[in-house]
């Protein structure tokens, strides 16, 4: 297919082409992002003003915008420098004032002539009970009264661009929107009461009231789900594309399986169940798996994860398991391997650490096959490491890597299935936008026997009564977290806080008896200080951020969250999401300074009301927004003009549910409507989706 096609030349010229914008402008409305006309087409007002008429201004109560006409009755000069130049005005009912400040009198004249009529419209206030109207917005003759809407669109705006400015520029590129062939399903568009591309750009530009301005206003709407749908059809594109490459049906016996789950001590919850269902059948099919795990803390992610790579064993394959660190790797290695013992399993752990005669050893068995399960940091990608048939390779917290590094790893077997496990639960929308290429799990529900987490909020005020607290436990037996804040500033700013709680809670609770780790600990200091903390031999860890994700310490029941404000909310589900994990009873304590912002606040309530982590990632992403909550610069978000991510969760499903069905029924999008969505990858700018066509 040749480059961007001719019908779309005009959106994607110079702004200076357009009519009134010369360089200078051009250059300052990129402050606002927008370099060409097409950008312009996408940037709609954001609010609106009420300049419907009025016969007097008595029909309104001040402050407020009001539009009315006036017979203009005498000029009063500045009386002196820095002074106004008053108008005396009145309408059918009231005399008032027009105010102006450093204007020239001459030009005042020429606009509002004495004894003449005009329309005012601008801002009415009341001053020492006289009504005045500072710097009307718009001066018109009756005749031209026209030219005035009712409702006036808002921009939004940047420095050196007024609202003129924008009114213009946008009413010149939408006279540059050409009529295109429709890409949406006419049975959508009908049952949404969609209008056209043309005529929905038309009324987003020219707003009749504030429910036009909703993102659920029909034109809105349609806007909004196109840029969804060109991404979901891009995405679409790339899911079919990794879907071409050659698979191998990976089938298991059950055998395997089975031995493990006699051995466990309770049953599979149905969420267990059902993903093991959905994993079981992608690995069988005869395409690579490419398949995102999203597990709340404490849902059985690990679990899943070894049935999945004992079907690549009982295949007669090898499985991988990678972790962003050695903490995490050893971690899932201890849970792991007794299980695997009880299936008859070889598994085995490979991680930086590993040097020598032992590493050698280690290596061979998987190049030979001996080996069957491999768990692993990074180090799994070295060259010297050879698997001899891998079939399943699960990455573990995979924001942690690139996507080239989980293709490097699938590399290492010939089309092996890729799984990629995350503890974060992830917003619904945000997982369509990211992972859209990818199909989905969930497992929204926790295994039976584990007990809520008690959950409380304490002033900081009261930090010696904390202690006194842990105290008491750890006289009972029982272990705590103490996580530290998180200093924007510096790293070295955390440590210090770190270390100053570190020595008050040795000094109140006991030598040998509190521990410490932090980031910028060598990783050996590390480990050894949490192999402490887990063989039960200190009671207290006092860390700062690093046990986010992962850390299992059943017999710890205690989680303290000094100056808990400072977190995001996902955070503190993850870090409270360290306890609970034994039979006894769990706390976590959020320490907060008191005031709250009215933020802050809402944050800490929604974690003291519930332990759902999906309506925690939903609550959060309504708190901050995507950008933020993904960091949107690394995240490989995509950044959207019109649709929002936040509220229009359902308009992104259906986007990827009608791509996936145009792809299906039109792989080369060779139809009429097919033609039509290739012309809307150049207009989103998703060229890139075009080459995956070309390549297909």
């Amino acid at each position: 297919m040749a480059g961007r096609p001719e019908i779309l030349f005009a959106l994607f010229a110079g702004l200076d082409t357009l009519p009134g914008i010369g360089a200078r402008t051009a250059q300052r409305l990129g402050g606002l992002d927008i370099a060409t006309p097409r950008d312009l087409l996408f940037t709609l007002p954001h609010s609106g003003i009420d300049r419907s008429r009025r016969a007097t201004i008595r029909e309104v109560t001040p402050p407020c915008v009001v539009t009315v006409e006036v017979a203009v009755r005498r000029h009063l000069p500045a009386a002196s420098k820095g002074r106004p130049h008053r108008v005396q005005v009145s309408d059918a009912e009231v005399d008032f004032e027009l105010v102006f400040f450093h204007a020239r009198g001459a030009w005042l004249q020429e606009q509002l002539p004495t004894g003449h009529r005009r329309l005012v419209s601008g801002r009415l206030e009341l001053f020492d009970g006289v009504a005045q109207m500072v710097h009307p917005d718009h001066i018109l003759p009756p005749e031209e009264a026209g030219d005035l809407p009712g409702f006036e669109p808002v921009y939004p705006l940047t420095e050196g661009v007024t609202q003129r400015v924008m009114h213009k520029a946008a009413a010149a590129a939408l006279a540059r929107a050409p009529d295109l062939a429709e890409w949406i399903d006419p049975a959508l568009m009908a049952r949404e009461g969609w209008p056209c591309w043309r005529a929905a750009l038309k009324a987003g530009h020219a707003p009749e009231d504030m429910a036009a301005l909703s993102p659920d206003a029909p034109a809105r709407r349609r806007l909004a789900y196109d840029e969804l749908f060109a991404h979901q059809l891009a995405m679409a594109l790339a899911r079919a594309a990794q879907r071409r490459q050659r698979g191998r049906a990976v089938r298991g016996t059950g055998a395997l399986q089975r031995k493990v789950l006699d051995a466990l001590d309770f049953t599979l919850t149905a969420a267990q169940e059902r993903t093991i269902a959905e994993i079981s059948a992608d690995m069988a099919a005869g395409t690579r798996m490419s398949r995102l795990l999203q597990g709340d803390v404490g849902a059985g992610k690990t679990l899943v994860a070894l049935m999945a790579l004992l079907i690549a064993v009982e295949s007669g394959g090898q499985g991988a398991l990678m972790a962003p660190t050695g903490l995490l790797a050893r971690q899932h290695y201890d849970s792991l391997a007794p299980l695997a013992d009880a299936a008859g399993v070889r598994l085995d752990l490979l991680t930086g650490e590993d040097k020598g005669a032992a590493r050698a050893a280690k290596l061979e068995a998987l190049a030979s096959g001996a080996m069957q399960i491999l768990v692993g940091t990074h180090s799994l990608f070295q060259r010297d490491v050879t698997f001899a048939d891998l079939r399943l390779a699960i990455v573990d917290e995979q924001h942690r890597f690139g996507v080239a590094q989980r293709m490097e790893l699938g590399a290492k077997g010939a089309a092996a299935d890729v799984l990629v496990m995350t503890a974060t639960p992830i917003p619904r929308s945000l997982a369509l936008a990211q992972y859209g290429d990818m199909d989905v799990s969930q497992l929204d529900e926790k295994p039976p026997g584990r007990r809520p987490i008690r959950t409380a909020l304490v002033s900081a005020a009261r930090l010696e009564e904390v202690v006194a607290h842990l105290r008491d436990a750890l006289a009972a037996g029982r272990q705590a977290y103490w996580v530290c804040p998180l200093v924007e500033e510096s790293e070295s700013v955390d440590l210090t806080s770190a270390e100053t709680r570190f020595r008050h809670l040795r000094a109140a609770l006991g030598e040998g008896v509190v521990d410490l780790v932090h980031g910028q600990m060598p990783a050996a200091q590390k480990d050894a200080a949490m192999a402490r903390f887990d063989a039960g031999e200190t009671g207290v860890l006092v860390a700062t951020t690093v046990i986010e994700v992962g850390v299992n310490v059943p017999n710890a029941t205690i989680m303290v969250i000094e100056r808990a404000e400072s977190f995001g909310l996902a955070q503190l589900h993850q870090l409270r999401g360290r306890v609970g994990r034994g039979t006894a009873e769990s706390t976590c304590l959020l320490l907060y300074a008191p005031p709250l912002s009215e933020s802050a606040r809402r944050r800490l309530q929604i974690l003291r009301e519930t332990e759902d982590g999906f309506r925690i990632a939903e609550e959060d992403l309504a708190i901050r927004g995507a950008g933020d909550l993904m960091g949107t610069a690394q995240s490989g978000l995509p950044r959207f003009r019109v649709a929002d991510l936040e509220r229009q969760t359902g308009l992104m499903a259906l986007a990827q549910s009608d791509a996936r069905a145009l792809l299906a029924s039109d792989p080369r999008l060779a139809s009429e409507r097919g033609a039509a969505a290739r012309v809307l990858f150049w207009l989103m700018e998703r060229d890139k989706a075009i080459r995956l066509l070309r390549v297909g």
